[in-house]
């Protein structure tokens, strides 16, 4: 019934398994691939032909984790898998961003590649195993993919690079490097990390790492392939060489004066009239119903970027006028919004963000329900690219892929910086408004979210900054630009972020549209990109060198203590009575971890303080020797009754009211009167004896006790220094009552 193939390889100390010809027959192409016990089925189905008027390559990558897999049930009303995570959201596009530039020109069938998780072992993360089923199953399909890619994961740790780390290992306070890289046998195509403020040369050794390791991956594709591949479709792309013949001629001049011009928008415009006016003539040439918008769409664009490239390359001079390694004028400020907790306007050319950072606490923090368990994130970094940025008018309200692609590369610049837990126990909320947008984008954001951070008093390890690189690359000669615009990221090879601060890179996102980017290249760029970066960060400390002394004075205050895990039930009270009694009387908002660590925030000092006054009362114990505050809760025939640290009660006897003779209790104290006490003791069951005789009530000092020392009875027990009604005299041998202080009730 199955034409079942099957490839295994051991890599990394495990086995890979790659296997086709079993299940989703009709698809172009499916592997079931299996990495531990880790398991994802990837598909692949290509349109048989483009449709009409098609200008773009419609590509769709869908990466989807069943909950199944990890043997969970999805929460939620409904009980089923819902919307994209952002998790799955990114992964999407690391599968995307290496296989696009590998499709050949001019291919515009619709194309959807499926990937689904079927089973997760807790151990080996199953990105990037979705990369190696994507570029199986295209290997496999038949579509004109210029493939197979491999992939692989690089941590560091103790000086050594490691292959595929578990996730235990990607956990580890040690590994100071999460980097995914991607590429042909030849090249690397993409590149993904977060580090901890490594070096530029461990940094690309990783990359090279990575490379060397996943070639192994790749012969298994072939090899796989060689025996169940089905048979290449044909696909001829279209010869426009005379097309662009007819438009250079045309527009050539006047491109090259619209690119000499340093503002985009009337840059745009003059493209846009050399772009009329070259189909002008080609329409004049041809005839109308001659001409394919599609086809004369595409021959623009290339004669369009062959005169960018090629100047850059023979004048050395970018759009802008400025040479390969300038960055464009940067003005840095903070403070800009009054109610905020921390703000920043960042701008760099035409590009600019508007960062505001927010502080919260505990209850502020996000959940996260992945595969691989639930978890509480108390960072977050959120990026929003309207459509007024680059002057259009579009669609609101949605999050787009790239906004989350965005995002998620800043949040992995900026994490290394952060201060933990422990020394800053807040949640960290911040959004990156891009305001004007002529290329980097995310970089701005990660310089505007380091100001708007230090702005409001987050005490950052350093301020990080981030450049964008870009390529032109023709044959041997290439150009390494720093700081690029919107439309060399178009027409070039490259868009090569990186982000850090003056000690090390914290993050690194590479992707190349061409193959033949060697380590020489990628060394010039990490190098031309570490001067920028350092460029960026002095202008930046115009505007702010360091973090705040405190938060601003709209952000909520917190302060934190430890109580006894034992206490938590305590302080919480039944059905949360206690807890919620304390938050509205006091205004302050409390969290308990676990642990017994709480936290208790509010914008007034004065609500914080009374709320850990009340906690303190209700967890603290009875020290022996200590005077406190109190308050008689109560009076009876042998003593008072005094609440004195939290719901703590404990027995003043009539013998230790005063020095002098006390006939009745009441003649001294009342209910609700505020009295000095200090504990004598604290039996085995917790009940406390309390004096008062030994206390000066105005000042609350202890006085020195002068009454002669009791004498110890028989039996072990102590006469008391007073009977029930009795003056005190000659010390009787014993007190039948058999209660310290001669009283024969009980203290009970």
């Amino acid at each position: 019934m199955f034409d079942k193939q099957v490839k295994e390889i051991e890599w990394g100390g495990r086995t890979l398994r790659l296997e086709t010809g079993r299940v989703a027959r009709q698809a172009d192409g499916a592997v079931l691939a299996t990495y531990g016990e880790t398991t994802v089925l990837a598909t692949v189905v290509g349109a048989k032909s483009a449709k009409p008027g098609q200008d773009f390559f419609p590509l769709t990558v869908n990466y989807q984790e069943k909950s199944y897999a990890a043997g969970k049930i999805p929460g939620g009303f409904f009980k089923r898998e819902g919307r994209p995570s952002e998790r799955e959201t990114l992964i999407c596009r690391l599968i995307d961003r290496p296989i696009r530039p590998l499709f050949a020109d001019g291919f515009k069938n619709e194309t959807q590649v499926i990937v689904t998780v079927m089973s997760h072992d807790m151990e080996n993360d199953p990105d990037i195993l979705a990369l190696v089923a994507s570029s199986a199953a295209l290997t496999l399909s038949g579509l004109p993919f210029m493939g197979p890619i491999g992939a692989a994961r690089v941590g560091y740790k103790d000086g050594d690079y490691i292959l595929n780390p578990t996730l235990d290992e990607m956990n580890d306070a040690e590994n100071s490097l999460d980097l995914v890289v991607a590429g042909t046998g030849d090249a690397v195509l993409m590149v993904e990390s977060e580090a901890k403020e490594l070096s530029e040369e461990i940094m690309l050794g990783a990359v090279t790492y990575g490379h060397e390791q996943f070639q192994p991956v790749i012969d298994a594709i072939i090899e796989l392939a060689e025996v169940a591949a089905k048979e290449p479709r044909d696909f001829e792309p279209k010869d426009l060489s005379d097309l662009e013949g007819q438009i250079n001629t045309a527009s050539e001049a006047d491109l090259r004066a619209a690119y000499a011009i340093a503002d985009k928008a009337a840059r745009k415009a003059a493209v846009d009239a050399a772009k009329a006016k070259a189909k002008d003539a080609v329409v004049a040439s041809l005839g109308d119903d001659a001409l394919n918008d599609v086809d004369f769409g595409d021959a623009f664009k290339h004669v369009e970027s062959g005169i960018v490239r090629n100047n850059i390359l023979d004048t050395g001079l970018r759009i802008d006028g400025r040479d390969t390694k300038t960055v464009r004028p940067i003005l840095a400020e903070v403070g800009i919004l009054p109610r905020t907790h921390g703000s920043s306007l960042f701008t760099r050319g035409e590009t600019q963000a508007i960062v505001v950072a927010t502080l919260g606490t505990g209850d502020d923090e996000k959940m996260i329900d992945d595969l691989d368990g639930k978890r509480y994130e108390n960072f977050m970094l959120h990026y929003n690219f309207p459509p007024y940025s680059v002057g259009e008018a579009g669609r609101v309200g949605f999050t787009s892929r790239r906004e989350v692609g965005h995002g998620k590369l800043a949040w992995r610049a900026v994490r290394a910086v952060l201060p933990g837990a422990d020394e800053f126990p807040y949640t960290i909320r911040i959004v990156s408004e891009i305001t004007e947008s002529n290329g980097s984008s995310s970089m701005a954001s990660v310089c505007g979210s380091s100001l708007s951070l230090m702005d409001a008093g987050v005490p950052i390890k350093r301020p990080v900054a981030g450049i964008a690189m870009g390529l032109i690359k023709e044959g041997e000669r290439y150009a390494v630009l720093s700081d690029i615009l919107g439309d060399e990221d178009h027409l070039g090879d490259m868009d090569f972020k990186v982000a850090g601060t003056d000690a090390g890179v914290t993050s690194l996102q590479m992707d190349i549209k061409i193959t033949g980017i060697t380590t020489q290249i990628m060394d010039v760029a990490l190098e031309q990109a570490k001067d920028g970066r350092l460029h960026i960060l002095g202008e930046m400390s115009k505007a702010l060198t360091e973090s705040r002394d405190s938060v601003g004075e709209h952000a909520p205050r917190i302060e934190v203590i430890k109580i006894p895990v034992e206490k938590i039930g305590e302080v919480i009270g039944p059905g949360g009575k206690n807890i919620r009694a304390l938050v509205e009387e006091t205004g302050a908002k409390i969290d308990i971890s676990d642990d017994g660590t709480v936290r208790v925030a509010a914008v007034d000092k004065s609500s914080i303080d009374a709320a850990l006054d009340r906690l303190r009362g209700i967890t603290a114990e009875a020290e022996v020797g200590v005077i406190y505050d109190g308050k008689v809760v109560k009076t009876v025939e042998f003593g008072a009754f005094v609440n004195f640290i939290g719901n703590r009660d404990g027995l003043v006897h009539i013998s230790e009211i005063a020095n002098e003779r006390v006939n009745q209790v009441t003649d001294v104290l009342e209910e609700g009167q505020a009295v000095k006490v200090k504990v004598l003791a604290v039996d085995e069951r917790g009940k406390v004896r309390l004096s008062m005789r030994v206390v000066d009530q105005e000042t609350g000092e202890e006085l020195e006790d002068t009454r002669p020392p009791r004498e110890e009875r028989e039996g072990g027990n102590r006469r008391g220094g007073r009977g029930r009604g009795g003056d005190r005299g000659p010390r009787r041998d014993k007190n039948e009552g058999g209660n310290e202080g001669g009283n024969s009730s009980s203290e009970d």
